[in-house]
């Protein structure tokens, strides 16, 4: 029997994912090791193999078969547009995707008006502004703290992850318009699909059973 190999997001949602699959018999004790310098960690009863990725980078693993299945956020997905399957909604690292900015701005919004939106997401803002709003606006990419760019005069207004938004409170921001909810996802690769279809359904349909008793 191959390995089925996932790819997991690093940080709280392997933690997350780690949790949940114990809960279903699925162990890998090494992952929970803080200090180890190990990149692949194996089940061997199990015959499965994991490893972790920065969530960008998750769905490309599994677009190209170097991870059978991946577990990363939803606004991952959206933004990287690969060729997956997404296959389970995990409930966990619950939170929405957000217009954001200073209370005035939202009659820019209101009125179509050419307006500047930073983003570490340009892909979702376009496919807002464009396509769902028909909203002409120039989009920003950032990588560093979104809600300095319109408190500095750099954007009108953000598209970022919100999840309690405290952050934005207190830099005098606030959610003027919700996008989408966004949440923890399985992905599989199109070929593993097939492949190794009863060996996945099996664990899909064990998480299922686990998100049901929750």
């Amino acid at each position: 029997m191959r390995y089925l190999t996932f790819a997991l997001g690093k940080g709280r949602l392997a933690r997350q994912t780690l949790d949940a699959f114990e809960k279903i018999g699925i162990t890998c004790q090494e992952m929970r090791d803080k200090n180890t310098r190990k990149l692949i960690f194996v089940n061997e009863e199990r015959k499965m193999r994991f490893f972790l990725a920065k969530g960008p980078d998750v769905p490309t693993y599994v677009e190209y078969g170097a991870a059978d299945i991946g577990i990363v956020g939803k606004d991952t997905i959206l933004e990287e547009k690969r060729k997956i399957y997404e296959v389970l909604d995990l409930g966990f690292g619950a939170c929405r995707m957000c217009v954001c900015g200073p209370k005035d701005a939202a009659k820019l919004l209101k009125h179509q008006e050419l307006i500047r939106v930073a983003t570490k997401y340009p892909a979702i803002a376009k496919d807002y502004f464009y396509n769902k709003k028909h909203q002409t606006v120039e989009i920003i990419k950032l990588n560093g703290s979104i809600e300095l760019a319109p408190i500095v005069g750099l954007s009108e207004v953000i598209v970022d992850i919100v999840e309690t938004g405290s952050t934005l409170r207190e830099n005098g921001l606030q959610v003027l318009e919700e996008i989408c909810p966004l949440s923890a996802r399985m992905v599989v690769n199109q070929v593993s699909m097939k492949m190794e279809y009863e060996r996945i359904t099996g664990l899909i349909a064990d998480l299922k059973r686990l998100l049901q008793e929750a």
